[in-house]
């Protein structure tokens, strides 16, 4: 019997004893309903409790990355002044439009294959800096 079919059994062993106390004490039932009712409920708050931190931490997570992400390209722009002169204006424009293709990436996730060929191009543009 796999673990499935034993908590039907154990299930049904529960209701059947459940119905026979019950049928010996019906105004037995509110007072075990209550300490059963606060268990359910604390397992569920602990449930949603964890489900928010979760989220929380993955939030968090992504936001670090876009921060250290802004910081790096900030970065790497202002190293232009370290460039030839000649060199500047063109490596300058090369990193505005790397810029916007990054946004354009962010811009719409749910869109898997513009997102892919966003991610395609900016790496493109990584390889032409």
């Amino acid at each position: 019997m796999n673990l499935g079919g034993s908590a039907l059994v154990v299930a049904e062993v529960g209701r059947r004893i459940g119905a026979a106390h019950l049928a010996r004490d019906p105004e037995g039932l509110p007072k075990g309903v209550g300490a059963a009712e606060a268990a359910v409920f604390a397992l569920l708050g602990f449930l949603l409790a964890f489900s928010f931190s979760g989220a929380a931490s993955r939030f968090e997570d992504r936001r670090h990355l876009i921060t250290q992400e802004t910081n790096a390209i900030g970065t790497a722009y202002l190293r232009i002044d370290l460039l030839p002169g000649d060199a500047q204006p063109k490596m300058r424009e090369l990193f505005r439009h790397y810029l916007d293709s990054r946004l354009e990436t962010y811009r719409n996730p749910q869109d898997r294959a513009a997102t892919k060929a966003s991610l395609a191009e900016d790496v493109a543009i990584q390889g032409e800096i």
